[in-house]
């Protein structure tokens, strides 16, 4: 997993609540067991009319956010479903941070578990970051996980609140599965151990 330690780009701004997981990435690409590949059809069905073609007013479509790394969006970000797709699709998009009032709680864990920085600002704070960010290709916002701080272009601060442990696994880039290689050392002694005592196993 990619290491999260400062993101400075252009935000795209989805000023729209409840936005579920079937918003994000719908039920038919679902199939895929890959991680790629799902970043064309994030938010497909308000991306891309009924003939396939773009959708020329949809945040994403329009040329300002087509290389979006930060996210700001409305209330309950990621609720329905729990599909790991979800966050999957925004990271293979090139989303690399989202700012919201609040989340699902499952999509908002596997944010974290995929390399995904989820933010939460009281409304106020993601107003005046969704304002900033409907500047378009003119503003930059910047995501300090060490700080825990998003500064949008003219300055203005916001602090944020992460835990400690889930900081400290986006940091160093570690998923699941790097947590567990960090303990192979011990594995390894506690096999070994387990076949001297017990040989017939």
């Amino acid at each position: 997993m990619d290491k999260f330690e400062t993101v400075t780009g252009v935000a795209a701004p989805l000023n729209l609540i409840n936005v579920d997981t079937d918003m994000i990435i719908p039920k038919q690409f679902l199939k895929t067991i890959k991680r790629s590949g799902l970043g064309v059809h994030l938010f497909d069905e308000m991306r891309y009319a009924d003939d396939g073609s773009e959708v020329a007013d949809f945040v994403l479509n329009r040329p300002a956010y087509r290389g979006a790394e930060i996210l700001v969006a409305g209330d309950n970000f990621g609720c329905g479903s729990s599909r790991e797709h979800a966050p999957w699709a925004l990271k293979d998009f090139g989303i690399r941070a989202v700012i919201a009032p609040s989340y699902a709680d499952i999509f908002y864990n596997n944010c974290f578990k995929n390399g995904i920085l989820p933010i939460v600002l009281p409304q106020e704070q993601v107003d005046v970051v969704m304002a900033d960010a409907e500047k378009g290709e003119n503003a930059r916002i910047t995501v300090d996980l060490e700080a825990q701080t998003v500064t949008t272009t003219d300055g203005t601060s916001f602090a944020f609140e992460v835990d400690a442990f889930k900081k400290h696994c986006l940091l160093n880039g570690l998923d699941d599965i790097g947590l567990t290689e960090q303990k192979a050392a011990a594995i390894d002694a506690f096999e070994a151990g387990a076949a001297d005592a017990r040989p017939w196993v």
